[in-house]
């Protein structure tokens, strides 16, 4: 239990990921599927089938690239920068060699 508990966060995303990407290619069958019926077309996409399709993950990718530029930004810039008055902020001229932070 121990093992699974240091491991929970890690596995609540991997979770959230996977879920959130077959909802994805759910989503995308059931679009591609309601178009191809209102033109006229037989509606044959499945989930499975959108899975290998080159346009989910042109989306995909796409959306993923954009989330980490922004987590990373988030990340790097409050390493470097600092807020006045944070209470968790050292002041903004120490050094990191006089705090050790």
């Amino acid at each position: 239990m121990l093992w699974l508990y240091r491991r929970s966060l890690t596995i609540a995303f991997f979770a959230l990921f996977l879920n959130l990407f077959f909802l994805h290619a759910y989503g995308a069958a059931r679009n591609h599927n309601h178009e191809a019926a209102l033109k006229g077309k037989p509606a044959h996409e499945t989930t499975a089938s959108i899975l290998g399709s080159s346009e989910l993950w042109f989306q995909s990718l796409e959306n993923w690239q954009s989330e980490f530029l922004s987590v990373a930004a988030l990340v790097l810039l409050s390493i470097y920068l600092r807020q006045h008055g944070s209470p968790e902020s050292k002041p903004g001229d120490t050094s990191f060699e006089e705090t050790g932070e």
